[in-house]
């Protein structure tokens, strides 16, 4: 494949958009689409081509990346449904399909098997790193597949990621995904409830994480990611909880970690809490915020489980 790679790109979210930006700026030829016009104006002012439907923007493209939001939306892209017709119809036999949504093991394995079929490359590749690591290009990939074209997407994947792992076969990707997002909801909670404490006893919170920092408590959220209001800068805590992972995409995902594990009997009760406590901050209201306002919950001793 040559550098000036014709790439389609699905799906220009909160993630997508900034992922797309970073294929223009390594000097890929991206056309993209979404359901959003000003989604895709944004990215046409950046330098990308703009296509009237998905299957207009897969013509003769080396690569087509998906970034969606539910298994349902990623199986009814690419196989079709009653309301469209599915890109496997139209997919140029050689392109690989990069599926960067998070969705659930079993649709990724449908999806990539029936591609497969048609002799059409397909890995899953669900990425962490929110909003901020799609921006700087430094978002971690996860992904399923074989390992040729696990290695094919390499090329593509660097423009927007600084670590790559394949984590297995088709699906594996979205399994380990979901794993560290069912890790990552436990700490969130976790944090915010130590952090909580803190601050019920009187102590400044700025002072708590630092202690935690060089303590055993040490963790991501903490790092890069406090969910106390006005600790750390430039993060969604200090602006109202506005941008970043939304509780209703944590929700999201943390239903898929429980599918998975009562799939293969696996033991989560951890998990299990932190999809109840998600569940209930997102029915209050708060489903569009940024997933570290769950913060919120244990500020006001009524909200308290």
């Amino acid at each position: 494949m040559q550098f000036a790679l014709k790439v389609a790109f699905i799906g220009l979210g909160n993630m997508g958009g900034p992922m797309a930006i970073n294929l223009l700026k390594a000097k890929f030829n991206v056309t993209v689409f979404d359901l959003m016009p000003q989604a895709v104006d944004t990215l046409v002012e950046k330098g990308a081509s703009s296509a009237a439907t998905a299957i207009d923007a897969v013509k003769d493209v080396d690569v087509v990346i998906s970034m969606l939001p539910a298994g349902k939306h990623v199986e009814a892209l690419f196989l079709g449904d009653d309301k469209q017709q599915g890109l496997i119809s139209v997919l140029p036999k050689d392109c690989l399909v990069i599926d960067s949504s998070t969705i659930d093991t079993a649709t990724a394995q449908k999806v990539g098997n029936a591609l497969a079929k048609e002799s059409i490359a397909f890995i899953d590749a669900p990425v962490s790193g929110g909003v901020g690591g799609a921006t700087a290009g430094t978002l971690t990939f996860i992904v399923g597949g074989e390992k040729d074209d696990f290695e094919r997407a390499t090329l593509v994947l660097d423009k927007m990621g600084k670590n790559i792992f394949h984590a297995g076969p088709l699906g594996a990707g979205q399994t380990a995904k979901i794993c560290n997002n069912m890790l990552l909801s436990v700490l969130m909670a976790g944090t915010s409830e130590a952090l909580q404490l803190a601050i019920d006893n009187g102590l400044d919170p700025k002072v708590v994480s630092d202690i935690m920092l060089q303590s055993s408590g040490r963790n991501w959220t903490l790092e890069l990611y406090n969910p106390c209001p006005n600790v750390m800068p430039n993060v969604p805590s200090s602006n109202g909880y506005e941008g970043g992972f939304m509780v209703d995409l944590m929700k999201k995902d943390l239903g898929l970690a429980m599918d998975t594990a009562a799939k293969s009997h696996s033991v989560t009760p951890m998990g299990e809490l932190a999809q109840r406590l998600y569940t209930k901050h997102s029915e209050q209201g708060k489903g569009k915020l940024d997933f570290s306002s769950i913060f919120t919950l244990f500020s006001n001793p009524s909200k308290k489980s």
